[in-house]
């Protein structure tokens, strides 16, 4: 596979004006945004290459896809006609802002959703004749080599590519004065990553478990959704809001190598930590639990449908907002989160919560179920409801005198309102009134039955209309107006709610972190520019809680020595822990967190490669082995000196002589890079790696092992690691472990010891020595019992029956 065809790079900076004046070179980009997830791919006429970035998650504000559109400064963005309104308003304001900023206005051009459909964009990607795919290759060995350069699991991202390419096609870009017959070239396609952020696979992702899904256990819940498992984000999610949460989950999904950024995380999870600021954190965490789900109300604000539950969640929202903002201009200003926090949330959430709590009538709300405001906020409001108070008293002796007035018969009365309708006489029903003729008083207008009652129209109640009104709903039409004045002034101050969920969800997730690195014991990492790292007593941060006892272990990897690490030693002895332990505590550090070791010293790291665990699905269409080859292709073409690579057990998925070679194969290619290769660990249960000298003596390898003692025919199991190297797998030893039977076990053990011996196998059932000269002496008395001269003999029945079946059975 050519190294050009799938590399890795960041973002470039936008042009300066001197550059643009030597530089003509032009960036077509395609964009999806769905559900949360973002795809991005564009075209450089510069280099004539096609970049791709795999399904990443994006916030409704869409701030990803804004940095990339700033760091690219594109001439064109090409995406569905058919997107979310999120999108479609992001880009307006685009073309309508671009012009007073810096950046030239992007030209938006929109395709028919169905140039986007993900069948209809794999045909585009596998139908195209690209130039630096090999003339010999058939169809099938086409979609094996670019499945390994471009991540058919992320669906966005391939539609976003087959519409790049249709826009291609149609604008023809850098030959439109060519022939028709020749297509825009694309001579590679690389893999970019945002500016300071760590390149991580799904792969790396699911082999580390930092999310894990599992079914929800409610019956209620199993058709709905999944619930996170036994994970990473499991365990440090401590957040108290769900926009805590949700900010968590995307630093997860970003880590970055921006030290300044790290170091700021860090400064506030120490500062959380010191014992004598627990009170605060307390303060904090509590006042937390009340920021509520701002953005939606909002919404429902705009859109003039706000629930009662609304105002006090706003209300909680903006009281603890004052809270937290208080809190930290009592904190120290040396840290910049808590000045941010003190100058961003201004008094206008003092005017929001005293505007709520002056209006809105929480009690009366609750009980009627809909908005009321309190008392002395409208004189008009509080009259009408003063009427609708002594109204009651007013209704019974008005019911008093219209029953003096009706036949003796009927022996009760009342008058009753109904919202809209006005006052009626409600009567109860005599027997004899049987049809509706029979409902006729005089003096009286029937109205309807319902429930075994009559109900009129009186004068009393016609004149209590025209001097009452239809109170109910005068107070509801007024109390609405006033929500709406409510609404629009409480609309005019978003921003500063905005702010607040954007920082107190910074604020959760440190919080968060601290309180993980507190039920722990984890320590601050210290970060260095120099290549590789250094790890006192590491642990695996998952595993510890599982274990009853673990054991933890170094790691020490040089700037120019000990950049690759062969680590052997017996199944189940630790090896694929120790490669996750190593990348979990990298990966911690990238995030801003505390790691689970005593001391650990990290270098400057831009991606994590893995080949632990095959993520197989009979929709990918691959074998084993050629998910193993890919990911570890995507580690020899994209990994630089400042990338880590983790590969446990690569070549075990074909013939042993085969996945030997290729294994030692890749790793000389990386000892051949000298200082310039990545750190590099492999676990491998290839003892002939080793014997057979397949890898050169250099400072750059160092080989360890997992240190066992073999007690009788009990293997112990020391979990640690030590420099060395060992030659003996101790399978026999794990197959009893395994509960395998005794029997088979030995039998194994001897056919090793043949094989490794060079000695013939022989079968178990194989007759014994006398066996065999008992049926040859049976063989021969046969044939010596024949008389030949008898012209009856039939010679060839004879041997097909007699003579053959038996020297069969003794060869």
């Amino acid at each position: 596979m050519s190294a050009t065809s799938a590399t890795s790079c960041v973002l470039p900076p936008a042009l300066g004006p001197e550059q643009e004046e030597q530089e003509s070179s032009e960036t077509h980009m395609s964009v999806l945004w769905y559900a949360g997830q973002l795809a991005i791919t564009y075209y450089d006429t510069e280099d004539c290459s096609i970049y791709f970035m795999p399904d990443i998650p994006d916030n409704e504000d869409l701030k990803l896809l804004q940095k990339v559109i700033g760091d690219l400064n594109p001439q064109c963005i090409v995406t569905s006609a058919k997107q979310d309104q999120n999108i479609a308003k992001f880009l307006t304001n685009l073309t309508a802002t671009a012009g007073d900023k810096d950046i030239g206005k992007p030209e938006i051009v929109l395709f028919p959703n169905i140039d986007f459909g993900l069948e209809v964009s794999k045909q585009r990607i596998l139908s195209r004749q690209f130039p630096f795919i090999p003339s010999h290759m058939t169809d099938s060995e086409k979609i094996l080599y670019l499945s390994s350069i471009i991540p058919f699991e992320s669906p966005l991202m391939i539609r976003a590519l087959g519409g790049l390419l249709k826009f291609l096609d149609r604008r023809r870009v850098g030959v439109e004065l060519e022939d028709s017959s020749i297509a825009v070239p694309i001579l590679a396609f690389k893999k970019f990553v945002l500016s300071d952020t760590v390149n991580m696979d799904q792969d790396t992702y699911c082999v580390l478990q930092i999310f894990k899904s599992d079914i929800h256990p409610s019956v209620y819940k199993l058709s709905s959704g999944l619930k996170e498992g036994f994970s990473l984000f499991g365990i440090l999610n401590h957040c108290r809001c769900k926009w805590g949460e949700k900010l968590l989950r995307l630093w997860l999904t970003r880590p970055t190598w921006n030290l300044t950024e790290l170091n700021k995380r860090l400064d506030v999870i120490n500062f959380f930590l010191l014992a004598q600021n627990h009170e605060t954190v307390l303060t904090l965490q509590n006042c937390l639990k009340n920021i509520k789900n701002v953005p939606l109300i909002l919404k429902r604000m705009t859109l003039s449908n706000t629930k009662v539950s609304d105002w006090q969640a706003l209300y909680k929202t903006a009281y603890n907002a004052v809270c937290l903002r208080d809190t930290c201009r009592s904190l120290p200003n040396t840290i910049e989160l808590f000045q941010t926090i003190s100058r961003v949330f201004t008094d206008d959430l003092h005017y929001i919560a005293n505007l709520i709590s002056k209006v809105v009538d929480f009690e009366g709300s609750l009980s009627e179920n809909r908005f009321t405001v309190r008392p002395n906020v409208d004189a008009t409001i509080d009259e009408k409801k003063r009427k609708l108070v002594g109204l009651a008293d007013f209704l019974t002796e008005v019911a008093r005198k219209e029953l003096e007035t009706l036949d003796n018969q009927i022996t009760s009365c009342a008058v009753i309102y109904i919202p809209l309708i006005g006052f009626l006489l409600s009567i109860p029903r005599l027997p004899n009134m049987v049809d509706k003729t029979d409902f006729e008083i005089e003096g009286l207008d029937f109205m309807f039955l319902s429930e075994d009652k009559l109900h009129y129209r009186s004068a009393r109640t016609k004149e209590l209309d025209s001097l009452l009104g239809d109170l109910h709903c005068e107070i509801r039409d007024q109390e609405t107006l006033i929500m709406h004045q409510l609404q629009t002034r409480i609309l005019e101050k978003s921003e500063v709610l905005n702010s607040v969920i954007e920082y107190a969800a910074h604020l959760d997730v440190l919080l968060a972190l601290a309180a993980t690195a507190r039920e722990n014991g984890y320590c601050r990492p210290r970060f260095t520019h120099r290549h590789g790292f250094h790890i006192k007593d590491g642990r695996h941060p998952l595993m510890e809680l599982c274990a009853k006892t673990f054991v933890a272990n170094p790691v020490d990897s040089g700037e120019a020595t000990k950049r690759i690490k062969i680590i052997t030693g017996p199944n189940s002895s630790g090896k694929s822990i120790y490669l996750k332990q190593v990348g979990l505590i990298v990966y911690m550090a990238l995030i801003g967190s505390y790691v689970p070791a005593a001391e650990a010293e990290i270098g400057v790291i831009d991606g994590i490669y893995t080949r632990i665990h095959s993520r197989e699905s009979v929709s990918v269409g691959l074998s084993t082995f050629m998910i193993d080859l890919n990911q570890v292709a995507k580690a020899v073409n994209n990994a630089t000196e400042r990338s880590l690579v983790l590969i446990d057990e690569f070549g075990k998925g074909t013939n042993t002589l085969d996945g030997l070679s290729l294994l030692a194969a890749v790793l000389r290619y990386w000892i051949r890079q000298g200082t310039q290769c990545p750190q590099v660990f492999v676990s491998t249960n290839f003892h002939s790696l080793m014997q057979l000298e397949l890898l050169p003596d250099t400072p750059l390898l160092e080989y360890l092992t997992m240190e066992t003692h073999q007690d009788g025919e009990e293997l112990i199991f020391f979990y640690q690691i030590k420099q060395g190297m060992s030659t003996i797998s101790h399978a026999a030893n794990i197959a009893a472990l395994a509960g395998m039977p005794a029997k088979i076990i030995e039998r194994g053990v001897e056919v090793s010891e043949l094989i490794r011996n060079g000695k013939p196998i022989k079968r178990l059932d194989h007759p014994s020595k006398c066996d065999r000269m008992e049926k040859c002496k049976s063989v021969v008395e046969k044939f010596l019992s024949i008389d030949l001269d008898d012209p009856q003999v039939d010679l060839e029945e004879f041997m097909s029956k007699e003579i053959l079946p038996s020297a069969a059975s003794v060869l």
